[in-house]
């Protein structure tokens, strides 16, 4: 049985990921085991777990707004410990999964496909551009540029003027092991529509609002090579 590590195993998504069933031995280490910011200890770990893939989710996310106010920590863990990652994993042959975001692109036309340039509007998807970097030199990886969110939507309002690929965390976590297998960058994400779109289904009561300049308008990715595996 193959094993997989998973940092950031207390985490939102990683919860969902522990309710799957799959035929993989999957190990949720926390912090004090498998400490991103110390390249020794985790090659040490990933050594001594004899570790055939890594999935990446530790990291600092949001509030996107520490981002700007706590600049070395986004730095640190973001780059520096991703890079940390790829490093013990390219020593020592492991295949990687990087859970990067949908931000890396402009956010200004919409339909982006993997192939399209990257330009980060804000230093949350920068930090998780500079992981990529790390990821990108090591081709024996993945790359997933994913917009997902946890259910039920947590926010009050939500925008009607933002359109993305929002997909629940619990979705994601169904067809993960179907793709580990798969290298290079992978759009992840669901139907294209506006943040408010999305948000209602599960939540009337939520509050239409106008985004302004908050986020960049047309965030939403081309899938067409994601849906063409054929088992998803």
């Amino acid at each position: 049985m193959k094993k997989i590590v998973v940092t950031g195993g207390s985490g939102r998504f990683a919860n969902e990921l522990k309710k799957i069933k799959t035929k993989y031995n999957v190990i949720y280490p926390s912090k004090k085991f498998l400490d991103i910011t110390n390249f020794e200890k985790i090659k040490n770990y990933l050594k001594k777990i004899k570790a055939d893939y890594v999935i990446h989710l530790a990291g600092m996310s949001r509030p996107m707004k520490s981002h700007e106010k706590n600049l070395a920590q986004s730095i640190n863990l973001n780059i520096i410990g991703t890079s940390n990652l790829v490093r013990a994993c390219s020593d020592l042959n492991i295949k990687i999964i990087y859970f990067s975001t949908s931000y890396v692109y402009p956010g200004k036309k919409g339909n982006y496909k993997e192939t399209d340039p990257v330009l980060p509007w804000n230093n949350y998807a920068w930090s998780k551009l500079g992981g990529e970097c790390a990821v990108q030199m090591y081709k024996n990886s993945l790359i997933l540029r994913a917009c997902m969110t946890e259910k039920p939507f947590v926010h009050k309002k939500a925008f009607n003027n933002i359109k993305l690929n929002f997909i629940y965390h619990e979705d994601i976590a169904k067809i993960l092991f179907k793709i580990i297998n798969k290298k290079g960058i992978l759009n992840i994400g669901g139907k294209t529509r506006t943040v408010y779109e999305f948000a209602k289904k599960y939540n009337p009561d939520v509050i239409k609002v106008k985004s302004k300049k908050e986020f960049p308008p047309k965030p939403y990715m081309n899938l067409s090579k994601l849906y063409k595996i054929k088992k998803i």
